[in-house]
């Protein structure tokens, strides 16, 4: 298989066709192969990766985004809608994040592509910022915690990243990241919440130190803000970790997870225009016009804008509320579960990305769980540092019955870890990977095969 994972269903394309194929046929292939990749999600048996799963909901966005699919909101005279849109969902944003108004009509900020970019931005915003005041060799103290996109964009930038060590609850130890800032950190990190654990960093201490040194905070809620942002509401006690914190700086936040829109869309928000300012890239005597852009991407498609768009004012807070109070209240049954098989423990204090491994005391091996687990449908999260996975609730695993299965598994897979005991798991720890190594190289055939099982237990 490698990199031809459907060669055994459909012809392989090795090098340009000479012409082109019908278009039914095509289409044909498409539906065949996403009706397969999808039909786990609609058991309610996937950990993240489908946040909304709502086929209505898709359809309607997929509308919304063929009006604009072809657009590039590079030419804003053409498409002075991508302007509403942009501006009506960072304005929302800043509404469900408390970002300050500001005189000069804020509030601050950008769309990105997604996470990523939402990340990298502020370290170059940061970097910059530095420069202004005198420093050359900024650094940066985040979490050991904190996502992989940090260190992309601190290589990219030229930026030291000090990395703190963690509580044994799983969050930021400030004592540490006390120690790692001296006078050339341009800018602290803390995740609301992390992606391994689903965990709220300290942001009110991270805040008080940042304005105590007179540094900058950014608070990575890519992951965690379109559901954490509702849980004061709904009555849990999830810790601020927003603008009203006068210590931060910039907050991020994906409208393509639980903001439910189409996959390739972030909001990044600033405190002050002046920050947002050192983001953008400008050319002003290239032969070819004056050149501006706001972040990293050139080109940009009008459909995802669009697409966000619609599925915020659609949704509006009632629904977002409504959908939140789901996820949270499924997250703390599914820690039920966890926490009532003794083998079992789960790390931190999660709402809505329940993060567990063995106890000491088992002996067992996390990822022999997770193989069971596997071959039941189920798709976890694999984590290392330690060894763990992860299961973090999104709409689909809200649907009745699902979390009665998954005790039901989960039992059995505890059972399945005890009867091999020195047996090599086939899982791992890959990110954005539910599966093996091995299952990965041999391409998806082990994931879409319903029947497969594991050896039968002793």
């Amino acid at each position: 298989m490698g990199l031809y994972p459907y060669a055994d269903r459909f012809a392989v394309t090795r090098s340009f066709p000479p012409r082109g194929r019908p278009r039914s046929e095509v289409l044909a292939e498409i539906e065949a192969m996403a009706q397969a990749e999808d039909s786990p999600y609609h058991e309610g048996k996937i950990s993240g990766s489908i946040y909304s799963g709502d086929e209505q909901h898709y359809a309607f966005l997929n509308e919304v985004f063929g009006h604009y699919s072809h657009a590039n909101v590079l030419q804003r005279d053409m498409y002075p809608s991508a302007t509403r849109f942009e501006g009506e969902i960072i304005a929302m944003t800043a509404d469900m994040l408390h970002a300050p108004a500001a005189p000069e009509g804020g509030p601050f900020g950008v769309l990105t592509s997604g996470g990523t970019e939402s990340l990298m931005n502020p370290l170059l915003v940061y970097r910059e910022w530095g420069r202004e005041r005198g420093i050359t060799n900024p650094n940066v103290v985040m979490p050991v915690t904190a996502h992989p996109a940090f260190d992309k964009g601190a290589h990219y930038f030229g930026i030291e990243l000090r990395k703190a060590a963690v509580t044994d609850q799983f969050v930021v130890d400030m004592a540490s990241v006390r120690s790692l800032v001296d006078e050339n950190t341009v800018a602290l990190i803390g995740s609301a919440g992390t992606y391994p654990h689903g965990l709220i960093d300290p942001i009110d201490e991270l805040s008080d130190l940042a304005l105590e040194r007179g540094i900058n905070l950014h608070v990575d809620g890519c992951l965690g803000g379109f559901i954490l942002a509702w849980g004061q509401d709904l009555g849990y006690p999830v810790p601020t970790f927003d603008f009203r914190l006068p210590g931060v700086t910039s907050v991020s936040a994906d409208t393509h997870k639980y903001g439910f829109g189409l996959k390739g869309s972030s909001v990044l928000l600033y405190r002050t225009a002046e920050l947002r300012r050192l983001q953008y890239f400008i050319v002003p005597d290239w032969p070819g016009g004056l050149y501006t852009s706001p972040g990293m991407s050139g080109s940009r498609s009008g459909g995802i804008i669009a697409a966000a768009w619609a599925a915020m004012v659609t949704l509006g807070r009632e629904g977002y509320l409504a959908i939140a109070g789901d996820i949270f209240r499924t997250a703390a049954a599914v820690r039920a579960v966890i926490d009532a098989q003794p083998e079992l423990q789960v790390l931190g204090n999660p709402f809505f990305n329940v993060a567990f491994t063995t106890t000491d005391e088992s002996g067992l091996d996390i990822f022999l769980v997770n193989d069971y687990l596997a071959s039941q449908r189920w798709r976890m999260n694999g984590l290392q540092k330690p060894a763990a996975v992860h299961f973090c609730i999104t709409r689909p695993n809200t649907q009745p019955g699902v979390v009665d299965r998954f005790a039901t598994d989960l039992a059995d897979a505890v059972a399945y870890a005890q009867q091999h005991v020195g047996t090599a798991a086939k899982s791992g720890a890959f990110y954005a990977g539910g599966v093996s190594r091995e299952q990965i190289e041999s391409g998806m055939a082990w994931w879409l095969d319903a029947t497969q099982a594991l050896p039968p237990q002793a």
